[in-house]
C-alpha cells in the first residue's frame, strides 16, 4: 500500500528539488533521508530521466542509491548501443532509398558529443522527414520490422512488431526502441501551434541521416519542446540539463537563430530559459533574457519568475484542471482552451484512447476510463493524483534494495518511464 498521498507529494517535492540542485551543482553532502525518501528519489530520478547522469555527477554514498544509479547507467549504455546500431541501419537504408531524415533531440546531442553512451536515456528515436517523403519513410520503417502503433497531431509512433514493454523501475537494455516520425516541429501552447520546422530541416539535405542546420537550430527545438512540456506540466530535469549543456557551446550569434525565419518572436523560450537559469546560474547569457523579457503573455511572464521544477513537472502529484491556461496569448485562445476542457475534440478523444491502449502506466486505471464529465467534476471537487507518477512511485516502493545481478541474467523488468503531456 502507498503511504498517504500528502506524504508522497511532500516527499516528491523535497527529493525533486534536491536532485535538481545536486545535478546542476554537484558536491553537496548526502541527505539524511528516510528509506521512503530514498525510494521516492529513485522514482523522481527515473521520471526525470537523470538516473545515469546522477551516477556520473553525484557522489552521494547511500549504498542502495549508488547500486540503483550504477545499474541504471549500465542499462542505458547497453540500450544506447542498440539505438546506435539501429540509427546506422536507418542511415544505410535511407541512403539507398534517396531519403533524407533528421534525428532529433537526444540523438543529436549524442552526435555532438555532449553526452557519452550511458549518460542520457532515450525513450525512443525521433526522426524528421519532409511531408512529401513521409510515405517513403514509413516504408523504410516497416521494412525494418516496425509497425504503426498510433498517430497524433505531432507525430506517428512506430514500435517493433515483436517488441513488448517491460513493467519495472527505470531503464532496461531490452526495452523496445520506438520511433516517432515527424513531418513538422511544432507545439500547441496550449491551443495555438508554434511551428519552427523551417529552422530545423537542413537547407541542403542529403540522403541518409542529416544533422540540424546549426547548434542554434537544435537549441530552438530543445526550447520549444521544453515549452510544450512546461505548458502541460510534464517538464523533466533532463530537458533543463540538455539546454544548460548546449548553452555552454553557443556564441552570441548562435542565439540569433531563435529570431530567424518567418516565425514570430520566440516568446515561448522565456519560461524554460528562466528555469534553466534558476538551477544552472550563469548558463544563459543576460543578453538573451534582455531580448525576451517583454515577450509573451504578462501572466506567463510573471508566473515563470518564481516557478520551480516540481511545480511544472510530474513531481507535482496533483493534476491541474486548467494546466497551461497562462500560456494563452489572447481571449480567443482562452475561450478555445476552456471549450476543449469542457468538450474535448474528436482528436483529443482518439488520442486519449490511444494512450490508454498503448501506455502501460494507464492500463487498469479506472480514472482514465471515466466519462469526461465525471473527470471534470472530480477535478473540481478533490485533488486527483497523476497516474504516470503514481505508477513509478508504486514500483519504486515495491522494488527490493539489493545488488543488481549481471545484466545478462537480470530479469526483464525495466520499462522506460516518460511522463506524457495531457
Amino acid at each position: 500500500m502507498l503511504p498517504p498521498l500528502k506524504v508522497v507529494r511532500n516527499g516528491l517535492r523535497r527529493t525533486t528539488e534536491a536532485l535538481a540542485a545536486e545535478l546542476a551543482q554537484p558536491g553537496t553532502a548526502a541527505p539524511a533521508w528516510s528509506d521512503l525518501e530514498w525510494r521516492l528519489a529513485s522514482a523522481v530520478a527515473v521520471a526525470h530521466g537523470v538516473s545515469p547522469l546522477l551516477c556520473v555527477h553525484s557522489a552521494w554514498t547511500h549504498a542502495p542509491w549508488r547500486r540503483f544509479l550504477q545499474d541504471q547507467r549500465e542499462q542505458v549504455e547497453l540500450r544506447h548501443r542498440r539505438i546506435a546500431a539501429l540509427l546506422q541501419r536507418i542511415d544505410t537504408d535511407a541512403r539507398a532509398a534517396g531519403l533524407a531524415l533528421v534525428p532529433l533531440k537526444g540523438c543529436a546531442l549524442h552526435a555532438l558529443g555532449i553526452y557519452a553512451a550511458g549518460e542520457r536515456p532515450m525513450a525512443d528515436i525521433d526522426l524528421l522527414v519532409r511531408d512529401d517523403d513521409a510515405a517513403a519513410a514509413i516504408r523504410l520503417l516497416l521494412a525494418l520490422g516496425y509497425e504503426e502503433s498510433f498517430a497524433q497531431w505531432k507525430h506517428r509512433v512506430f514500435k517493433p512488431a515483436s517488441g513488448h514493454p517491460f513493467a519495472g523501475l527505470g531503464e532496461h537494455r531490452d526495452a523496445p526502441i520506438n520511433i516517432e516520425l515527424h513531418t513538422r516541429i511544432q507545439e500547441r501552447l496550449p491551443v495555438s501551434a508554434v511551428d519552427i520546422t523551417e529552422r530545423i530541416y537542413p537547407h541542403a539535405p542529403r540522403p541518409g541521416l542529416n544533422p540540424y542546420p546549426s547548434i542554434g537550430a537544435l537549441m530552438s527545438h530543445l526550447l520549444l519542446h521544453a515549452a510544450g512540456n512546461l505548458c502541460g506540466r510534464s517538464l523533466r530535469l533532463m530537458h533543463l540539463h540538455d539546454i544548460a549543456l548546449l548553452a555552454k557551446r553557443m556564441r552570441a550569434d548562435d542565439w540569433d537563430v531563435l529570431w530567424n525565419g518567418r516565425a514570430a518572436t520566440p516568446w515561448w523560450a522565456l519560461p524554460p530559459l528562466r528555469l534553466v537559469a534558476r538551477y544552472y546560474p550563469g548558463a544563459i547569457p543576460d543578453a538573451v533574457f534582455a531580448r525576451l523579457e517583454h515577450e509573451g503573455p504578462p501572466l506567463l511572464r510573471t508566473l515563470s519568475r518564481r516557478q520551480t521544477l516540481t511545480q511544472v513537472s510530474c513531481s507535482e502529484l496533483w493534476l491541474h484542471a486548467f494546466a497551461g491556461i497562462e500560456w494563452c496569448r489572447s481571449a480567443r485562445d482562452v475561450a478555445q482552451y476552456l471549450g476543449h476542457r469542457i468538450r474535448p475534440s474528436d482528436e483529443a478523444i482518439r488520442e486519449r484512447a490511444d494512450m490508454v491502449r498503448t501506455q502501460l502506466w494507464l492500463q487498469g486505471q479506472a480514472w482514465v476510463t471515466l466519462k469526461h464529465a465525471r473527470r471534470v467534476l472530480t477535478w473540481l471537487t478533490r485533488p486527483v493524483p497523476r497516474m504516470d507518477m503514481l505508477y513509478v512511485v508504486r514500483i519504486a516502493l515495491q522494488e527490493p534494495h539489493k545488488p543488481p545481478r549481471d545484466a545478462a541474467t537480470r530479469p526483464r523488468s525495466g520499462a522506460i518511464f516518460q511522463p506524457t503531456r495531457r
